[in-house]
């Protein structure tokens, strides 16, 4: 007898790491690690001094509110209004341990055995692990070489068991930003058809876009369509801590409610105290990690030129990633423990990210690059250029 959790593949992060075991790195050539896309960096001095004087409050050991601190609901609810500029309540808002689990939770709340989700590919794969560990089958949409998914597209898989379309942006693992009439027209799509349109916006905080990047906030009808996702652990560097929410209606919070008492009572005490102090104090701070991040993927388009000259394509560049196309012949998934051993790198295939006989997973890796900096981008793009192996021939084939 198969498991749901045996019907799903091993996580791809501890995948990868395997590849490190035995190898030897030399001190003038140290790995290059751009395969997680967590800050690996504590939060800043002051989060650290006032999460220390928290740790003295006794209630911040304790089980708090099922669906979040009320004041943590209450900031993000503003928070968010003031960026989308439609109106959020806090009654809308639920805290979870970590967008991961916002996901987890909403599909439990939404979803029953048999029926669909619509993921655009390439997927975030823990997306793609739930749906199956649910017994919910995770449809595949296609992107064109653009990386952004086709409302239209997506129309032509539905059918009767679907229940949700969910998409990522900024995206992980293609760092590209879908357009707010692209938004628009899934949007359109599951309001006609009487879907969720689940939105995962775990990297908002590092869209290069000023500004709201939609207004489906604003949408009068959005309560029985629009299901946000949002992460703490990016923008204030809580990855730890798990703290992620999830904004919806009150009867969707109202189910998430009996998933959350269930698996985790309530997300972590400390963490909520230390999302909210960073909502009301690093507004500053947190705008100088975008620039930092935005830097970053400069830096990326910049010191690919040689990159392009030796058969790779950047096909997506944007918040914590980069998604490349590789010239050789060999695939991506065979090529990434090469690329440790030969290059001293270490990035995700795209196999990771794609379905089971999807031929672009074996051509694309995704690039990690929030964790390093302009000289390791270079550096990082050096290595890969001196990579050699028999190429592919036209159209990807060898």
């Amino acid at each position: 007898m198969t498991s749901r959790t045996d019907a799903t593949f091993f996580p791809p992060i501890p995948e990868a790491q395997r590849w490190l075991k035995g190898v030897v790195f030399p001190a003038d050539r140290p790995l290059i690690n751009l395969s997680q896309a967590a800050p690996a960096d504590p939060p800043p001095p002051a989060m650290r001094k006032a999460m220390a004087e928290m740790m003295e409050d006794p209630a911040s050991h304790l089980y708090g509110p099922v669906l979040g601190l009320p004041e943590l609901r209450r900031a993000l609810a503003a928070e968010w209004q003031g960026h989308y500029g439609g109106p959020v309540d806090a009654a809308e808002v639920g805290i979870t341990a970590g967008c991961n689990q916002a996901f987890a939770a909403t599909i439990s709340a939404i979803c029953g055995e048999g029926d669909e989700v619509i993921l655009p590919v390439p997927w975030y794969f823990n997306h793609k692990m739930w749906l199956d560990m649910s017994g919910v089958r995770a449809v595949p949409l296609p992107c064109g070489s653009d990386l952004i998914p086709d409302p239209q597209a997506a129309r032509a898989l539905i059918t009767p068991r679907t229940r949700a379309i969910a998409l990522v942006t900024p995206n992980n693992p293609c760092g590209v930003e879908y357009p707010a009439e692209v938004l628009d027209g899934f949007y359109d799509l599951c309001a006609e058809l009487g879907l969720k349109l689940i939105l995962d916006e775990t990297y908002r905080d590092f869209d290069s876009r000023l500004g709201a990047p939609h207004s489906l906030l604003s949408r009068p009808e959005r309560a029985g369509v629009l299901i946000q996702l949002y992460s703490f652990s990016k923008a204030y560097r809580l990855t730890g801590h798990r703290v992620g929410a999830v904004l919806g209606d009150a009867d969707l919070l109202h189910q998430i409610e009996k998933f959350q008492d269930t698996v985790a009572i309530c997300a972590p005490s400390l963490g909520q105290r230390a999302a909210l102090w960073g909502l009301d104090h690093l507004a500053q701070w947190k705008a100088e990690q975008r620039d930092e991040i935005l830097d970053r993927r400069a830096a990326i388009i910049e010191h690919f030129a040689p990159l392009e000259a030796r058969g790779w394509r950047l096909l997506g560049c944007g918040a914590y990633f980069a998604y490349i196309e590789h010239p050789f012949a060999e695939g991506s998934a065979e090529l990434a423990p090469r690329l440790v051993q030969d290059a001293g790198v270490l990035i995700l295939p795209a196999t990771m990210f794609t379905p089971k006989g999807d031929a672009s997973g074996d051509r694309q890796f995704r690039v990690a690059f929030a964790n390093t900096d302009r000289a390791g981008i270079a550096e990082f793009a050096r290595r890969l250029a001196q990579v050699d192996g028999p190429l592919a021939g036209p159209g990807g084939a060898a």
